[in-house]
């Protein structure tokens, strides 16, 4: 049911494409309700709204039918994020968020696979870490920029919903300290864009593997060098730590929203 979700986000996005004629820097869609396309409990997509209109990166919505869907679109703006992202010597990617639909859906997978924790590294303005909390995991989101900790805060605040902001350069985090079962490490950045370094650096420092997954943000554009082994840019890396890729699903992110091409989300387990 979730890979289907997905495949249904992703028909969604390509519609409404076609038809925006905004000039946002940033758009994204969430349904209004329920339907056969998108099986979410009304509670879940009303926190997916919720957090959308307490998110100051958005300043404009409006209701809008897709595809016989009624949807809300949420305009917004990056720009002082994404600067302030660059700044930081030991970041590795700068602050562009995946969808907030496509949060849930790939925190809902993960859940689906037995992970029971979720630590979104990289987390820029805490979406993954707020989606796998709503879903009743225990979440962490480890992010160095202290204005998007900042920003996380003031959303966790105003909704009422801790998902554990760190200010915290990730590579150096203390991972030990959060008493971890069953952990499934999202990796904000694509691997050609500083993702390969800063999931090497995580990697290296995790003490504990066993029980431990690893999803990555992947891409097949031919903007960015392909991997000899695969994998969406993914593979060598994922050879180099014996990881076992699990499942794949793609999904819309602000980045793609004017690509043909979304982004791979590779899931996968440390072998056994």
């Amino acid at each position: 049911m979730i890979k289907d979700t997905a495949k249904n986000l992703v028909s969604l996005k390509k519609e409404f494409a076609k038809t925006y004629d905004g000039k946002s820097q940033i758009q994204e869609i969430i349904p209004l309700t329920l339907s056969q396309s998108f099986l979410i409990p009304n509670e879940h997509l009303d926190s997916l709204h919720l957090f959308a209109k307490k998110n100051p990166i958005y300043y404009n919505s409006f209701e809008q039918e897709i595809s016989g869907i009624p949807c809300i679109v949420y305009e917004g703006d990056i720009n002082k994020y994404w600067l302030n992202s660059i700044q930081h010597g030991s970041s590795r990617a700068p602050f562009s968020p995946t969808w907030i639909l496509s949060a849930y859906i790939s925190s809902s997978f993960a859940k689906s696979l037995g992970f029971e924790e979720i630590i979104d590294i990289g987390s820029g303005d805490g979406r993954i870490a707020y989606c796998a909390k709503i879903l009743g995991l225990d979440s962490y989101s480890i992010e160095i920029d202290d204005m998007l900790v900042g920003l996380q805060n003031s959303i966790s605040e105003s909704i009422g919903v801790n998902f554990n902001p760190n200010c915290s350069d990730a590579i150096a985090f203390d991972y030990t300290s959060l008493s971890l079962t069953s952990p499934a490490f999202f990796i904000g950045g694509l691997a050609q864009m500083g993702g390969v370094q800063l999931a090497t650096g995580i990697l290296d420092n995790i003490q504990t593997k066993e029980n431990s997954g690893m999803v990555f943000a992947g891409t097949v554009s031919q903007k960015y060098a392909s991997d000899p082994l695969g994998e969406s840019g993914w593979g060598t890396l994922i050879d180099k730590f014996s990881l076992d890729v699990i499942d794949t699903l793609i999904l819309p992110t602000v980045w793609t929203f004017k690509e043909s091409d979304d982004t791979r989300y590779i899931f996968t387990k440390f072998q056994r």
